[in-house]
């Protein structure tokens, strides 16, 4: 009587429990249609149709649809992860390029894949180019290249306020001390000087 054919019980090299790893690696490696037609349908959700993007409205309804402040650390980090040019409007084109790459068509997948963008901006190997965009990102005119003082406090709070509280309160306050008579503008120097003191 001839053997039954056992099953191999060898998992393949992409089964993983990590649906981000799954997610990201095969949508990395073969984006398909339908999860593009799926980022287009939930791009199309938040949209404004006249102008094609998603804006500060959208983004909002995006917020409350997460159950995240439209404030929270985690909108700053999708835009970094969209490569966005624009602050408080997110592309068709950013917005379908990131989510197909990382496997997402779905508001619940958004939901379940942020905590994973989180980590990976808090990461030593990738904290300077998150940093360095938030820095950009807050340039909204043309040719701009400082910052004033209250948009500069508020940004390293959000950013570096939960790891360094205690030095960014007394950074901001030496900042506004110091340009009290002073036209309130920064520039990139700031960044040096701070992180130069830091622990």
């Amino acid at each position: 009587m001839p053997r039954a054919t056992r099953k191999s019980s060898k998992k393949s090299p992409l089964t993983s429990t990590n649906p981000y790893l799954i997610d990201a690696t095969s949508a990395s490696t073969r984006p398909s249609k339908r999860g593009k037609k799926g980022g287009i349908r939930l791009f199309d959700t938040y949209a404004n149709r006249s102008s094609g993007l998603i804006d500060p409205e959208g983004i909002e309804s995006l917020c409350s649809d997460l159950g995240v402040p439209h404030t929270d650390i985690k909108i700053l980090i999708l835009a970094w992860k969209m490569k966005s040019q624009r602050q408080g409007y997110f592309s068709q084109d950013e917005w379908v390029n990131c989510m197909t790459s990382f496997g997402v068509d779905t508001l619940d997948k958004l939901k379940k894949i942020l905590p994973a963008f989180e980590k990976e901006a808090r990461n030593v190997a990738n904290f300077d180019d998150f940093y360095a965009f938030a820095f950009r990102y807050c340039l909204t005119e043309e040719k701009q290249k400082n910052l004033d003082i209250e948009t500069v406090c508020a940004l390293l709070d959000l950013v570096l306020g939960f790891q360094y509280p205690s030095q960014i309160d007394f950074f901001c306050q030496y900042l506004k001390d110091m340009m009290s008579n002073q036209p309130e503008k920064v520039t990139n120097g700031w960044q040096e000087h701070l992180f130069g003191n830091s622990p």
